[in-house]
């Protein structure tokens, strides 16, 4: 059994990563649900594009993943979930004594919280289809930490033992359920941080992304958006019936050190 014409919901995913995933899955034939809390023309134009281009359908729908009640809300507005992708994450960078309690609280809601609110609200109806693949995108911050990201490391803990029980709860049924941990991704964001970190540090582009940027990741090479969603894709094959419970690291040699 593939994933063509199965229905995949991924959530943030009308830019990054979970784009590039949501991109993927439709050129393996999947149906794909983007999701953001923006209801632009963009947004659905969008998905448009997706749907054209790969021959599937494609949604854009809106749900803000702060809020419970629209993470629930999206599962049931899609009518259908083959395929659950938690992606949706914001970051936010400062001591843990400064750390201002509405961004803590953002991140553990985004990063966190929302992936319980969708698979809760998405297992039943994996069930009732008699087949499921929840793919959580965590980070080499599942697995390891940084200093001065306590909320997003945090959160990406979480996310990895969610993982973990989520896995453990389905283990007798044909539903799986994993966490991708990638290292730094070149998405938009980062691309656009690129600039602004030459100027604080007087480097050149290549010694800032080699020194600054990619200082933990042994391979000193971004990894890719299409990457990661061919690890998706491969995680919602036959191949990986029995992979569940656990994470794979896209990081380039991160978690090894």
């Amino acid at each position: 059994m593939s994933v063509s014409g199965k229905t995949a919901i991924i959530t943030g995913s009308n830019s990054g990563i979970g784009l590039g995933v949501a991109r993927e899955l439709a050129r393996a034939g999947a149906n794909v649900v983007l999701n953001s809390f923006t209801d632009s023309k963009e947004d659905h134009a969008l998905a448009a594009e997706i749907g054209r281009e790969h021959g599937v359908e494609a949604r854009y729908i809106r749900a803000d993943m702060s809020r419970a009640e629209d993470c629930r809300a999206l599962i049931d507005t899609a009518g259908g979930c083959d395929i659950l992708v938690n992606n949706a994450g914001i970051q936010h960078v400062a001591p843990i004594s400064e750390f201002p309690t509405e961004k803590w609280d953002a991140i553990i809601a985004i990063n966190l919280s929302s992936a319980f609110h969708t698979t809760a609200a998405a297992l039943p109806v994996m069930r009732e289809r008699g087949w499921g693949r929840v793919v959580n995108i965590a980070s080499a911050h599942g697995l390891t930490a940084s200093p001065f990201k306590s909320a997003y490391v945090a959160a990406k803990h979480g996310i990895v033992g969610f993982t973990k029980t989520t896995a453990l709860e389905t283990a007798e049924e044909p539903i799986t359920a994993n966490a991708i941990c990638p290292g730094y991704v070149l998405t938009p964001l980062v691309e656009a941080q690129i600039p602004d970190t030459m100027k604080e540090y007087d480097m050149s582009r290549e010694d800032v992304i080699r020194d600054v940027m990619l200082k933990r990741q042994p391979s000193k090479e971004f990894a890719t958006v299409e990457q990661l969603g061919g690890t998706t894709v491969f995680l919602c094959s036959d191949a990986a019936a029995q992979i569940t419970g656990t994470t794979i690291s896209v990081d380039g040699g991160w978690t090894a050190l």
